[in-house]
């Protein structure tokens, strides 16, 4: 298999960005005490991003938000349902992965 030099250099420029990315803020904000603001604000950014994630995953079906005849709605209301009763990570995606399956299966 050959690898062009050219996506080489893509793949390793990429690499590369995400590291600094990562180590960056790591460097600069580790000695530093941050206000309590700012940390209660950073603490929101994963459930903002992923709750974005979701809400396009579930919504949207081919550019169109789609609320009716929605097999990932009604896959998430069960998955969603197992996630706040138990916090359990696994417990969650056996439930997601099945509730999919079953649905598919029905549809």
């Amino acid at each position: 298999m050959e690898v062009r030099l050219k996506i080489l250099f893509i793949i390793l420029g990429g690499g590369l960005i995400t590291l600094l990315l990562r180590v960056i803020p790591l460097v600069f904000l580790n000695k530093k005490n941050l206000n309590d603001k700012v940390i209660k604000w950073l603490n929101q950014i994963p459930v903002a991003i992923i709750s974005a994630l979701l809400a396009q995953e579930l919504l949207f079906i081919n550019g169109k938000v789609t609320l009716i005849n929605n097999e990932k709605i009604y896959a998430a209301i069960p998955t969603i349902l197992v996630a706040f009763l138990t916090k359990s990570l696994l417990g969650t995606v056996i439930i997601g992965v099945f509730s999919m399956i079953i649905i598919n299966l029905i549809i």
